[in-house]
Formats: structure tokens, sequence, C-alpha cells
């Protein structure tokens, strides 16, 4: 019922323009002039919600976004699998949905630099050859990223920068040693062949991609990528709508993991951010939740361990 009445007032239109999109506009340049203390009470959060609720209607598009470490909780997280399951044997990783490579080469360099001795194979898998084209290459301009309208250095250290490039000029190249053992494919993630195409992965890293669907979409897309995930193996799902990840994580029975829950679901500040006024935006840790940590658990492992 609620939804419907939403729904309605999302594609009302007068004079040919929405009235609540001017809503939504007053709405947030008030949120953004609140104190943390205030937008942090029950009844303000629940307020929030509703907003969300109304802008998760509003159309959608794929974004190309990102920044290198964008999330250090969950490249934390990645190293530690990555070190368990890579004792006697190569460590296999899909990485759906890459963008501009930042992810795929943020996930090497971490694992690489804090776990020399973890052989990695790596997958990265995009809908878009010019997206593939250009990751593939791992060179990129010094300043704000053409291809993704993104500072995507902004998250890294002086130190970081020089491990991870060489450096001629204002352009910048992943080191070799980083690029090594990825193979780049241009592919389409809810493509029931996919599995088939790559086989069974010990991690799957699904991020930033599914929020940008319809929820019924997402939610075909997120069943079929679970495909990927070998018995006991992970899938990192983050940038997704809450209500799809937890109905299909609940359905299929997967077990969300503890280790650095809370650091990972903060871990991305323009995703918190962006709550409640952006259909991305990651809403607060609620742990009055009955279902808290399957909700906000961004990793869960999959099937049971061979």
């Amino acid at each position: 019922m609620v939804e419907t009445v939403l729904a309605r007032m999302a594609s009302l239109q007068i004079l040919g323009r929405s009235p609540v999109g001017a809503y939504l506009r007053l709405n947030e340049w008030i949120w953004d002039r609140l104190p943390r203390s205030v937008t942090a009470r029950r009844p303000v959060r629940s307020f929030g919600h509703l907003v969300h609720s109304l802008v998760r209607l509003q159309d959608r598009q794929m974004y190309l976004g990102t920044f290198f470490l964008r999330n250090r909780p969950e490249l934390e997280l990645i190293g530690r699998l990555s070190k368990s399951k890579g004792k006697d044997r190569a460590v296999k990783i899909a990485i759906l949905g890459p963008s501009n490579g930042a992810e795929v080469y943020s996930i090497a360099w971490a694992v690489r630099s804090a776990h020399p001795e973890v052989e990695l194979r790596m997958e990265a898998v995009d809908i878009s050859a010019e997206v593939v084209e250009a990751a593939q290459k791992g060179i990129y301009r010094v300043g704000r990223s053409e291809l993704v309208d993104e500072p995507i250095f902004d998250r890294m250290t002086a130190k970081e920068m020089e491990e991870m490039f060489d450096r001629n000029g204002d352009w910048l190249r992943v080191k070799p040693w980083i690029k090594e053992g990825i193979v780049w494919r241009v592919g389409d993630a809810a493509d029931p062949g996919l599995a088939a195409a790559l086989g069974h992965q010990d991690m799957v890293v699904a991020n930033r991609f599914l929020c940008h669907m319809r929820p019924l979409e997402a939610e075909e897309c997120l069943r079929n990528l679970a495909r990927l995930v070998a018995p006991g193996g992970h899938l990192f799902v983050s940038g997704v709508d809450l209500d799809v990840r937890t109905k299909v994580a609940t359905a299929l029975g997967w077990k969300p993991v503890p280790d650095l829950l809370e650091e990972i679901h903060e871990g991305d500040p323009s995703l918190r951010a962006s709550w409640p006024h952006r259909y991305w935006g990651l809403e607060p840790i609620d742990k009055g939740r009955p279902d808290w940590i399957i909700r906000y658990a961004s990793v869960f492992q999959l099937g049971a361990s061979p």
C-alpha cells in the first residue's frame, strides 16, 4: 500500500514538472545542514527511510564513478581470506563491473603487498568493451578521471601511489607486478552462461553496480552471480538495494560474515553520505532490527566448505 502511494507521488507531474523533485531538493538542502546528532535520532532516521523509499522509485542509470582503495576494510578482509585460501593453491577472484579498473588493481595491490606468498588468478568482467579496453591498459591521468568523472586518487596517500604506479609526467601506469595474473573480459553479469565461462571462484566481488538496476533486475542478477561462487567461497556485494540483498541472501541461505561487518558498511564514505537523497545511498546500521546482521553484511559465505 505504502509503495503504491509513493510510486504515484513519484510519477506525479504538474505543468510538466515533478513537485516531488522540488520537495526532495528542499529536503536535501535542509538535511545537509542538520548536525549528525540530529539526523542520527530514531524519528529523524525513520523520516530518512521514507525519503529514501521515494528516491529509490526514480529512474536509474549506470554510473562509472569509483576510487582507488575505495573501501579499506573490505580490502583487508579480501586479503585475510586470500591468505587463508591460498596456502597450497592459487586463489581465484572474479570482479564484476570493475569500471575503469580501480577496484581490480586495488585488490591486486592490497593482497600482494600484504601477502606476497599468495598467488592470485583474477577475472575482471564488464559489459562495456570501451571500459574493459581502458581498464586493461592500467594508465591514468593525474587528477580527475574523464572516464568516470571522479578524483579517483583522492583516497590514496603519496606513498601508496608511488607503490602502485610508475609515473611519467601527468600519467600513471599500474606496475607490472600488480597487473600480473589478471584476465579482462567483456561480459554481462546477468548472463546465465557466465558461470560456465569463468568457472567457480573462491571470491566474487560484485560491488556498486547492482544499485543502478531496478530491484527485480538486480535480484535476478545477484542470484546469477551466486552461481560463480565455489562451495565455501565468498561473495562481496555492496552498493545494492539492501532489501534486494537481504531477500536473496535469506532465500538462498547465505551465511553473513561478521568479520569487519560494521567497518565495511561504513568504509565507503561516498555511499554513506549519499543517504537518503540518492538511490544508491547506504542507510546507517540499525541494530534494533532483528535481521540487522544479514541486512548490513556485505560479505557472505555460500554453500558448504569442501
